[in-house]
């Protein structure tokens, strides 16, 4: 039975999480994007996100995008310093071509230090790209 369940795979969809300087609180903050570097737009995304570490863990965050346009991007949350110490999950759902499919994004704790930030094209920001 098992057997016969077909999982599509997920291809051009990504999570970044960029640094942006808050000129108002004169702090670096770190915002998580969804990527759709597909040529087909996505309809009723879904993005659960928790963070968890053996003693510690967060709420769960639920966000809903509507419609994202093809090759467009989507700013999801704000990512507080706290919750960079643990791992962090993403689920992503969504529908594409009346089809539903479903892929995970781990940020995993600590990794986002300076040297590991590059410039992210579509976003015009230094970050991380989730694949």
């Amino acid at each position: 039975m098992k057997k016969d369940i077909e999982i599509p795979k997920v291809d051009n969809l990504f999570l970044a999480i960029s640094q942006e300087y808050n000129e108002a609180f004169k702090s670096n903050d770190h915002y998580v994007y969804l990527i759709n570097k597909k040529d087909i737009d996505l309809e009723m995304v879904l993005i659960v996100s928790k963070g968890v570490d053996q003693d510690k863990e967060t709420s769960v965050m639920r966000h809903k995008i509507e419609h994202l346009p093809a090759k467009s991007f989507a700013k999801v949350e704000l990512m507080l310093e706290d919750v960079l110490t643990l791992n962090n999950h993403f689920k992503v759902t969504f529908f594409e071509n009346n089809r539903i499919f479903e892929k995970e994004f781990v940020l995993k704790k600590n990794s986002l230090k300076e040297g590991a930030l590059r410039h992210l094209d579509i976003l015009n920001k230094r970050g991380i790209l989730l694949k």
